[in-house]
């Protein structure tokens, strides 16, 4: 299985599913349990983000998630129904006004657990697109994985 596709209701039960399958599909992809545990939290965020702040809860809206296991990352699409946001409207947390605010924080989390995050605005709604590498191991000068014994015949 290399990709999964859901559209799901604006509830926190999605919001759970999402996560548990962003943490399988991650493991199945091969990355470690702290990786992992990146992974589901930023994509937890994503999640929060549609239902909450998107699709406001509304029954009517849901939300699509997807999931794309290439050779070297992951890449996790979530889609919302609501008004849209543009990504030069994601306030910075770090900014002085910002700094004591309660919320505000996901993008930003999100932003530091993925390798790339990507805003797009749909009609009607937003996607944010995030992307995991692995990180593959260095090789030494023989071709091998450092670490990796030679064998012997």
């Amino acid at each position: 299985m290399n990709r999964v596709s859901y559209t799901l209701d604006s509830t926190l039960e999605s919001v759970n599913k999402v996560e548990q399958t962003a943490l399988q599909m991650a493991s199945k992809a091969g990355f470690d349990s702290d990786e992992c545990d990146s992974i589901g939290l930023a994509v937890r965020e994503a999640a929060v983000n549609a239902v909450l702040h998107g699709n406001k809860y509304d029954p009517n809206k849901k939300m699509n998630v997807s999931y794309e296991m290439k050779e070297d990352s992951l890449i996790i699409k979530v889609a919302d129904q609501g008004n849209g946001l543009k990504e030069q409207d994601v306030p910075d947390p770090l900014a002085p006004e910002n700094l004591m605010k309660q919320s505000g924080r996901g993008i930003f989390l999100i932003r530091s657990f993925m390798d790339e995050v990507q805003i797009r605005e749909l009609q009607p709604g937003t996607e944010l697109t995030m992307i995991k590498h692995l990180k593959q191991e260095p090789q030494s000068e023989n071709g091998r994985a450092q670490g990796q014994e030679k064998e012997e015949p």
